[in-house]
């Protein structure tokens, strides 16, 4: 993307795709799969009327379980840098209370996830955030249409800029210095674009991201494994990590135009009061990603580019983390992305990559929601060979984890699938009450009734004539 462009990089462009997790979980081990007819039941299935879509009630964030020194270096690192590295001279943020409108053709639900965002912003970060009516608003989210947001910024399904008010504007100034986030010295207004015609989910993931980006850090780090401010994509609702993270940045002791030293010098004490746990906690700082990985993994997961090179990629991301002696969630992320790819063709040597990738989520590099998401895939493959009790000791941990994390539609890709282990179990009344209470789930993170049926035809079709 140009110098002069919208975000440090697009946050959702390279493997947002939630919405088809499960086709392509389904898909991905469908050419395996013993084919026939379509039973009665499934086609019964398909012309019943869909039930309401469903909304999480409350979030369930959890504390940072790391150090406040390591903290502070990743305060730091996503305060001070872009993601393409360029070095930010001075610390931003808004100095006073901050307010946010609504403009263009926002999407239904849009208000009900938004408010609920403001009302998490202000409970859990403490800042002073609300919603006006007024054309002098901070923060102005356009509600546009998805064809609008790619003509806009191709790579990108949703994005901020500073000093704008609407998409109009941003075309006529799109190449000017103040568009361009490495020459902010101030925040006093900016514009972020969502997509109003895509799920629910997806629209509060991009409020979620973009919305903390607006406030707050504007870098990503591939070394975090439990905040949206990074680049796998695995979380998609502000964490208690990130709300630590906004609440510190709206500390008294901070100001805008700040050097990093500065803030640095502050940091200590801003941590301690808020959040003592992690005072007396051992530091153990990962290790920086190094630009070689970021391009293999970004390549990998590159959408238009052949099976080949995407193969290509990955291997070459595996092989640095390798090197490099690391045995976290990143080198976990590594294998995953593998067995993405390999899962059509070698189903087998997909499944050993998952299990690779389990093997180091251990400990203080776990990672809850990537082993959800993998366990959708291992799952999937369970299946297929009929081995219902084995996906479901993978599926039901995995349940509580995406509620949590407020994943629909990962959540009702799990229960899809477990509904179809439960089939193989002989249990056909617990596994159409499962396979409707999914139907809600599924409506909100997957959003048309079309991508609904689909997904849910995709994961029937894995399991072996009966």
């Amino acid at each position: 993307m140009p110098a002069t462009c919208t975000t440090p990089a697009p946050r959702h462009a390279l493997h947002r795709g939630l919405a088809a997790l499960a086709l392509c979980c389904a898909m991905a081990v469908a050419g395996c799969a013993p084919q026939g007819g379509t039973p009665p039941d499934r086609a019964r299935r398909d012309l019943a009327p869909l039930a309401p879509a469903k909304s999480f009630a409350r979030a369930h964030p959890v504390a940072p379980a790391r150090a406040n020194a390591d903290i502070a270096r990743d305060f730091l690192d996503l305060h001070f840098r872009l993601e393409s590295g360029t070095e930010l001279a001075v610390f931003s943020r808004f100095e006073g209370p901050i307010t946010l409108r609504v403009t263009g053709r926002p999407s239904a639900g849009l208000m009900r996830d938004l408010e609920a965002l403001i009302a998490r912003l202000r409970r859990e970060a403490g800042l002073r955030i609300s919603l006006t009516t007024t054309k002098d608003a901070n923060i102005t989210i356009e509600a546009v249409s998805r064809k609008a947001i790619r003509q806009a910024s191709p790579r990108a399904a949703c994005f901020v800029v500073p000093n704008v008010t609407s998409l109009k504007e941003f075309r006529r100034n799109k190449r000017r210095p103040a568009t361009n986030w490495a020459n902010l010295r101030q925040r006093t207004r900016l514009a972020i674009f969502v997509p109003n015609d895509v799920s629910a989910q997806e629209t509060r993931d991009c409020l979620h991201e973009e919305i903390a980006q607006a406030i707050g850090p504007l870098n990503d780090l591939y070394r975090l494994s439990d905040s949206v401010f990074n680049d796998d994509n695995v979380h998609t609702v502000l964490t208690g990590f990130d709300m630590l993270i906004l609440r510190a940045t709206y500390a008294p002791e901070l100001r805008t135009g700040m050097r990093r030293a500065e803030v640095a010098a502050r940091l200590p004490a801003i941590l301690a009061r808020m959040n003592p746990a992690g005072h007396n906690r051992a530091a153990r700082p990962l290790p920086a990603t190094p630009r070689s990985w970021i391009r293999a993994t970004e390549g990998a997961l590159s959408p238009g580019v052949s099976r080949e090179a995407r193969l290509a990629a990955a291997h070459r991301g595996a092989a640095i983390a390798r090197d490099l002696g690391w045995q976290d969630h990143r080198r976990a992320f590594n294998h995953y992305i593998l067995g993405r790819i390999l899962q059509r063709e070698d189903p087998v040597l997909a499944q050993r990559h998952f299990e690779t990738a389990l093997s180091y989520l251990q400990g203080s590099h776990d990672s809850p929601i990537l082993r959800a998401r993998i366990a959708t895939r291992m799952a999937a493959f369970d299946i297929t060979r009929g081995a219902g009790r084995q996906a479901l000791a993978r599926i039901t941990p995995s349940l509580p984890v995406a509620a949590r994390s407020e994943n629909a539609v990962l959540l009702s890709t799990l229960m899809l699938l477990q509904a179809e282990a439960l089939d193989l179990e002989g249990q056909t009344d617990a596994a159409r009450a499962v396979r409707l209470d999914s139907e809600g789930w599924a409506r909100y993170g997957f959003g048309s009734d079309w991508a609904v049926r689909g997904a849910m035809r995709e994961i029937a079709a894995l399991a072996p004539p009966r």
